[in-house]
């Protein structure tokens, strides 16, 4: 097929640019997400990957917790009270995080030797809790007497971690054990911590979202006060302790969050800092926070996130630099990172109802996130680059090994974020196939999804309900869809635009199809001419997908490669290259891959950003 395509604008600029007034943020969820174990995913680009995670990347990450590190055996010391301490002191976090990608993978699908897996570790980390409630393998084996002294020790950053688990765990098997682990020690550190009580800035966010999910899990308002009060601390003063220095910007300390306009410091830090604004925002209807979050938004998106999706764009702090400074071969963007950007632009939505924040959510899942594994499941990127010069590899593991464990636990709750009900409106966010069971106004209702999707454009959704059913169906129309077609049941239909969503309004009967038919061309992207580093570039882009370059499908003259306002390019999909994927030829020769799946074969160098003569 050939396709000329002409050059667009900015890719910032189109992807993110947004009339300030057009969606005014408020207090409280407009949206409810239908949660993924609601949601049986069949589809022939995420099965495959769901299934290669139950049945290897669980499986390296038990094995690195088990067997090849010292994680899971700081835990029975520390249940001993004796023995050595292995690893960075913030390790415990990874087994809770393995844990609670195994617990979404039992709600997906029950297996009871992973469940007794499960059961085993459950049963380690209650042994590990001190009498007081307090878990922490690092300081239980080096000193209880240091314990809350130093506030970048990820004590509050590990509890957290473990409260998600809990209630993952909780909401897939019906068991409290650790999730009475999880309580008591919030109890405990509620015995610390608050009003008239000791200050306290956690080091890495976490503990605050994690606190919302407990409030969710069981009612208590006490947690959701406590992640509240846990906000307010920042930008008082309170971070600098003890004599240790505090990089305030590094660790969102400078001014209160409401007061938060532009971003800086460690970039999963502040992913996480604003998913626990979100959610306490979100309960609270705190204006402060939702027109904060508004204002880092735009900083974050329209000049610090690269088109991959991913942010970070330094090592050195694992973070942010200088606006519109975006170096590709020296690009941090962290896995973990990637992924905070879907649960933060997932939670603005359900806020706001705006498609937006939804095709961030989708660039950063298939492109920023969607990199950080291989294709098999087994390795790992925690850097990924929009550049490298053969160089760069995923790992099997990590001293610090956050961004497997993070992986582990988000892949199986993609589910997560395809369908949202509110008041009024049915809303489809993602396009994969699947089977969603959804509670409208007390009544069954059933909405499945048939779709070749990111390949094509093509989404047939069918409706399955025994009463006809009165509710407004919003169909999100990516930013990158130019042209596009609904129709009902056979027949093409009028329908409004809010948003970033067509809107369908009928009485919708048992059987009822849409289709949405949105065209898919090649499309030159330029980043906004405030990026000095990809002047007189153009990276290629297809529907949701950023595409590169490897040196393996171009092995003469890489380095020399250049695109043109007259390039075509034929698209293809090929069953036999890297798990099935549609790969994209100029006229010149040049191959491309969807950028997702590069370093999967032999070592090479690989670019997204090409010169445009």
């Amino acid at each position: 097929m050939k396709i000329f395509v002409p050059i667009i604008a900015s890719a910032l600029a189109l992807l993110c640019s947004c009339d300030r007034n057009s969606t005014q943020l408020h207090g409280g969820k407009k949206i409810t997400p239908v949660n993924f174990s609601d949601v049986r995913i069949s589809d022939s680009f995420w099965s495959p990957r769901l299934e290669s995670h139950k049945e290897v990347t669980m499986a390296v990450c038990i094995d690195q917790i088990e067997n090849k590190t010292g994680r899971m055996r700081n835990f029975e010391n520390a249940a001993k009270g004796e023995g050595e301490h292995s690893g960075i002191f913030f390790d415990d976090s990874d087994v809770y995080k393995a844990l609670e990608g195994m617990a979404y993978s039992l709600s997906n699908s029950p297996d009871p030797q992973l469940e007794a897996k499960c059961d085993e570790w459950i049963d380690k980390f209650a042994a590990a809790q001190q009498p007081d409630g307090y878990i922490n393998t690092f300081y239980t084996l080096t000193g209880l007497d240091r314990r809350w002294t130093v506030m970048d020790k990820h004590e509050m950053y590990c509890a957290g971690h473990m409260i998600e688990a809990g209630v993952a765990y909780y909401n897939a098997t019906g068991k409290r054990k650790l999730l009475d682990v999880c309580e008591k020690m919030v109890a405990h550190m509620m015995t610390q911590f608050g009003p008239g009580k000791k200050d306290w800035v956690p080091g890495h966010e976490e503990i605050e979202l994690a606190l919302v999910k407990l409030y969710e899990t069981t009612g208590e308002r006490k947690y959701l006060d406590f992640a509240y009060w846990l906000l307010e601390e920042r930008g008082r003063g309170f971070g600098a302790n003890d004599g240790i220095p505090w990089n305030a910007a590094y660790y969102q300390d400078e001014i209160p969050v409401r007061q938060m306009s532009e971003i800086s410091g460690h970039a999963v830090r502040s992913m996480y800092l604003y998913c626990g604004m979100a959610d306490v925002a979100s309960y609270t209807g705190d204006t402060g926070y939702v027109g904060a979050l508004d204002l880092l938004w735009d900083d974050v998106v329209n000049r610090n996130m690269y088109v991959t999706g991913g942010i970070g764009q330094t090592a050195s702090n694992e973070g942010f630099s200088e606006d519109y400074s975006l170096p590709n071969l020296t690009a941090y963007c962290e896995t973990c990172a990637s992924v905070g950007m879907v649960l933060w632009n997932w939670r603005m939505n359900l806020m706001t109802g705006d498609g937006r924040y939804a095709d961030v959510m989708e660039r950063a899942l298939y492109n920023g996130a969607l990199a950080g594994i291989s294709l098999k499941g087994d390795r790992f990127f925690y850097v990924n680059p929009l550049e490298s010069l053969g160089d760069h590899h995923r790992q099997e593991w990590f001293g610090c090994a956050c961004c497997p464990s993070q992986i582990c636990r988000f892949l199986p709750s993609i589910g997560n974020y395809i369908y949202g009900v509110s008041d009024d409106a049915i809303w489809v966010n993602l396009f994969i196939g699947n089977s969603a069971s959804l509670k409208i106004d007390g009544r069954d209702l059933t909405l499945s999804q048939e779709t070749c999707y990111p390949w094509d454009g093509d989404v047939k959704i069918t409706v399955g309900t025994r009463r006809k059913l009165d509710r407004e169906l919003r169909l999100r129309i990516p930013g990158w869809c130019k042209d596009f077609s609904v129709s009902i049941n056979g027949k093409p239909t009028d329908f409004a635009s809010d948003n970033g969503y067509a809107v369908l309004s009928r009485k919708w009967a048992d059987g009822d199809e849409v289709l949405l038919s949105m065209e898919m061309p090649v499309e030159l992207v330029a980043a906004d001419p405030r990026v000095k580093e990809d002047e007189g570039m153009r990276a290629v882009q297809r529907g949701p997908l950023v595409y590169c370059i490897e040196e393996v499908d171009n092995p003469d003259g890489f380095d020399t490669l250049t695109l043109s306002g007259d390039t075509s390019f034929d698209v293809d999909f090929e069953d036999d290259l890297l798990g099935g994927v549609v790969s994209i030829e100029t006229d010149g020769g040049l191959e491309y891959i969807p950028y997702y799946a590069w370093d999967n074969r032999e070592a090479g160098k690989m670019k997204v950003w090409v010169p445009f003569r």
